[in-house]
């Protein structure tokens, strides 16, 4: 099938799941998109056992489709544009002690925690498990997911100290998770050691280095924004900030580089011009979850699947969450004497913490071999889990604390 072909099969997908989610699931739009992809895929799998040609073709298309590549160095730059443009820098300030606590000690004390409690669990089970491939789990499932988590957000109501919470935390712990993860994966590609010291580099070039590059590259175009008033190149320049300053970040590998909007929407654009760059990057932002959404249920059937590696999944998520709470516990504990929690904090946090389409993309990374095909598929039952089970209830959850009302869109 041709690319353009391929691609315009996606789009037409995801407009009518989109439109079945909302006029007859009632979901919201990118988990009913998600869950409608998973169906067709399961579909198609026992479709293509009984007629072998077809389920070829239908994998054969779909792993023309390199979602790590898609995600890690595509979309990933406009989604995480379209969550910084609003941040409320404000908000933020006021929790930087627990957004910097959750996204640096808390990542890393959850990727140890999953890695030995996965170890454990699965030893007792009869699983083979080493703790490198234990350790790598760990590290790329513990990053709540910036894409789940903003989109969640945009669905409920939720107090101002705890948005700010999740949505720093979500921003900020993928550039340590993804050193970590790093650091791990090179130690299984080269044999090398990981050290401390090394980590410590790793985490101070690359998390380090993206925020300062977003810094002069957001500087620079508030700049050439406040010299004019056309939103129609105003619109592009933020379009070119956002993938030129990823693509430059890729280039020099470092971290996704993050580009907070507030002042620049604030101080260097007219109303007119505002309402233009917020239409349009509320429609990229929408556009491109549903895609990702609809990919990440199609990936399904790209997956090694083996009963065993189910079970695996099955019992990594109650690991995950374990870990989860026992992170988020320490790391508020930590902060203590500067920040109290509000009623709730922990549950919130704990279940509010989603993992998304990047997991599943770290975990596509790995080489290829057994440790490559389990945690793919652990990862996979872990991450829909958390969009589909956790993404539904939880507005519920902050209904029953008192703490929110679901969002009318």
């Amino acid at each position: 099938m041709p690319i353009f072909a391929l691609v315009s099969t996606l789009v037409c997908l995801a407009a009518a799941f989109s439109l079945v989610s909302r006029r007859v699931l009632r979901l919201p739009v990118t988990v009913g998109v998600m869950i409608q992809s998973i169906c067709m895929s399961l579909v198609l799998a026992v479709v293509g056992r009984a007629v072998p040609g077809l389920g070829a073709r239908v994998a054969t298309e779909i792993g023309r489709i390199d979602f790590s590549a898609v995600v890690l160095h595509g979309m990933l730059a406009f989604l995480l544009f379209a969550g910084a443009l609003k941040l409320d820098l404000h908000a933020l300030a006021k929790q930087k002690a627990v957004v910097t606590s959750l996204s640096v000690f808390g990542t890393i004390a959850s990727t140890l925690i999953v890695a030995g409690l996965l170890k454990v669990i699965l030893t007792l089970t009869g699983f083979e498990a080493t703790w490198v491939a234990c350790l790598l789990f760990g590290a790329l499932i513990s990053p709540t997911d910036p894409i789940a988590v903003l989109e969640l957000l945009r669905r409920v109501h939720t107090p101002a100290n705890l948005e700010a919470q999740l949505t720093g935390e979500s921003l900020f712990n993928d550039g340590v998770g993804a050193v970590l993860f790093l650091t791990l994966l090179a130690s299984v590609d080269g044999g090398a050691r990981p050290t401390l010291g090394g980590f410590t580099w790793l985490l101070l070039v690359k998390a380090g280095g993206g925020v300062g590059l977003g810094l002069a590259l957001g500087f620079l175009v508030y700049r050439l924004l406040r010299s004019l008033d056309s939103y129609r190149v105003e619109v592009l320049l933020t379009l070119a900030l956002a993938m030129g300053g990823y693509a430059l970040a890729d280039a020099l590998r470092l971290s996704a580089p993050l580009v907070v909007g507030g002042r620049a929407r604030r101080l260097a654009m007219s109303p007119e011009t505002r309402d233009h760059v917020d239409d349009f990057w509320d429609l990229i932002d929408a556009f491109m979850n549903v895609i990702l959404f609809l990919l990440l249920g199609l990936e399904m059937l790209a997956m090694p699947w083996n009963v065993h590696y189910v079970y695996a999944g099955l019992l990594a998520i109650p690991v995950v969450l374990g870990a989860r709470w026992l992170s988020v516990g320490a790391s508020l504990g930590l902060v203590r004497m500067f920040h109290k929690p509000a009623r709730g904090t922990m549950a919130v946090l704990t279940w509010g913490g989603l993992r998304g389409g990047l997991a599943v993309a770290l975990a596509l990374s790995i080489p290829q071999g057994r440790p490559h095909d389990r945690l793919l598929a652990i990862t996979y039952i872990v991450v829909v889990f958390s969009i589909v089970v956790q993404g539904l209830t939880m507005s519920p959850l902050l209904r029953r604390l008192g703490l929110a009302r679901e969002a009318s869109g």
